[in-house]
């Protein structure tokens, strides 16, 4: 792999960006928020101070952006696609829609049931066992979260009253070939949790220079033998306020901060 991405390439330009494929939106909120779960988004969308403001598109569809009200700052918010790739491309082009600032939420596999008890999960750093950021970023067993930014996300969370834990986290493109081998090795490396995206928007975020913030919850249970769904079929409807105002939260302490400082 590092012979195809190597430094030189990651800092070629791209033959095409998104602001050619996406037209800016005329007064776009500074701070987006995103999750996975059309559960939560479609709980938002139907509040009545909610607005649809613009559209991904896809092969697979259209994709509403809304935006929202809160704590006296307009929001935008949208479904981000599950798996590495179609996040971050739906990222780019929030981006060039006019977005300055990022907060990525989502469920993840639990690695280490009894360090996470059902805390938000604060990644620190992913391990890179996909494709995507290697695109973005040169290559590397693992990529580190911004630490200022990991600052940010833990004052809100203790300013709201909620537990939390910080760790590795494991970002995989094979859902169905997490063996039991496999999850082992990344236990014993300290990995608390397995998810699709967290390496690649890191990688993404600091490439394009957005300030970005991520949180993971827990959903199925990967700790022993024997797979645990627990509440992943919900998707974390359950406590979809809880979630979105975390995330809203993190929008608000991020525009107190410089582009520079973050």
């Amino acid at each position: 792999m590092s012979t195809v991405f190597n430094r030189t390439r990651v800092s070629e330009p791209a033959l095409f960006t998104p602001c050619d494929t996406t037209e800016k939106v005329k007064d776009f909120p500074a701070v987006c928020v995103s999750t996975f779960s059309e559960n939560i988004i479609q709980k938002f969308a139907t509040l009545r101070e909610t607005e649809k403001i613009a559209e991904l598109y896809t092969a697979n569809g259209s994709t509403p952006v809304y935006k929202i009200r809160y704590g006296g700052q307009e929001i935008a918010f949208y479904q981000s696609r599950v798996g590495a790739p179609a996040c971050v491309s739906g990222f780019e082009e929030i981006i060039a829609m006019g977005a300055e600032r990022f907060v990525l939420f989502g469920s993840c596999g639990v690695l280490d049931d009894e360090k996470v008890k059902k805390r938000i999960i604060v990644p620190v750093s992913a391990v890179r066992d996909e494709g995507t950021s290697y695109h973005y970023a040169a290559p590397s067993e693992e990529i580190e979260t911004d630490s200022e930014q990991v600052k940010v996300l833990k004052n809100v969370l203790e300013r709201c009253g909620y537990p939390y834990v910080e760790g590795k986290t494991w970002t995989s493109d094979g859902i169905y070939r997490e063996t039991l081998p496999a999850i082992k090795e990344r236990r014993e490396a300290g990995c608390l949790a397995v998810e699709m995206e967290c390496a690649s928007m890191i990688a993404a975020a600091r490439y394009r220079k957005i300030p970005f913030i991520q949180f993971l919850y827990g959903a199925d249970n990967l700790s022993s033998n024997t797979w645990e769904i627990r509440d992943l079929a919900q998707y974390g409807l359950n406590e979809a306020e809880k979630y979105m105002a975390l995330a809203f939260e993190c929008g608000l302490e991020m525009m107190k901060w410089k582009t520079s400082s973050i």
